[in-house]
């Protein structure tokens, strides 16, 4: 994770960029803020729902742009190495549909 601009922990503008492994999975949640949510490279899966559904995600390419509006449960996940852009306003913050999902609770990374 790079942090090119702001502090993605406060209550700021914010942009940071994520690299996800192959088969990354992040389960249903959601955020009080807008993300708006771009692809470098490679592509990743996005869903709207409560649960992650690995054949329902639409893909994002490079170039692609999703907006995933606060409050609303979204899931994402891919099938190779993929870089993202992601901005809004912080804090950014995850509520996992379900609490078991929550890294911070099983210390999965």
């Amino acid at each position: 994770m790079a942090v090119p601009q702001g502090n993605p922990g406060a209550a700021e503008l914010y942009t940071v960029r994520l690299w996800f492994p192959v088969n990354y999975k992040i389960p249903a949640h959601s955020h009080p803020t807008d993300e708006h949510v771009t692809v470098l490279a490679g592509t990743l899966y996005a869903g709207k729902g409560d649960k992650l559904e690995p054949q329902a995600g639409t893909a994002l390419t490079v170039g692609g742009f999703a907006l995933m509006p606060a409050g609303m449960n979204h899931y994402a996940y891919t099938k190779k190495a993929t870089t993202i852009l992601l901005h809004g306003m912080g804090p950014v913050e995850f509520n996992y549909v379900n609490p078991a999902d929550d890294p911070r609770h099983t210390g999965k990374k």
